[in-house]
């Protein structure tokens, strides 16, 4: 019976990996590495929320936040990174991002949290993809969303 069980081994990405793969750059790169990668079924995205972040002297001063479209951004380039990941191909490709449904912000996301973003994929058709996000901070929810997107690959 143990014979019959597959093992899935889950993979890692760090963030020399994610610049090859994502074309984001500071200030804009909201994650620094993604693991427990499962082809482009799942994975988990690490933000290392730092008080040197631009958005903190505006979002708020006396009380800094991350913003929360800042933690819908993060689910997004985990979710756009496996994608053209499990591409495995030397073609430049894109991820753009087309909807955000059901988004909902259960905590604050403070300088010191470790934003741990699990992304799941739960529609494929073609080029179009959708996933189930999750940013959970210390075991608890930050926020959630569903996120869709389409990937482009150029010739």
């Amino acid at each position: 019976m143990a014979d019959m069980i597959a093992s899935t081994t889950l993979e890692a990405v760090d963030i020399m990996g994610l610049m090859k793969l994502l074309p984001h750059r500071y200030p804009f790169l909201m994650i620094d590495r993604i693991v427990d990668i499962d082809g482009d079924e799942s994975a988990v995205g690490i933000k290392n929320v730092t008080i040197n972040e631009p958005h903190f002297q505006g979002h708020f001063p006396e009380q800094p936040v991350m913003p929360g479209v800042l933690i819908v951004e993060a689910m997004a380039q985990t979710a756009g990174a496996i994608c053209i990941r499990s591409l495995r191909t030397e073609k430049p490709s894109l991820v753009y991002f087309l909807t955000i449904d059901n988004a909902k912000f259960r905590k604050p996301v403070v300088p010191g949290d470790q934003l741990r973003i699990h992304v799941k994929k739960i529609k494929k058709r073609g080029n179009l993809l959708k996933f189930a996000c999750e940013a959970m901070v210390d075991g608890a929810k930050a926020a959630e969303a569903e996120i869709s997107a389409m990937m482009v690959t150029s010739d």
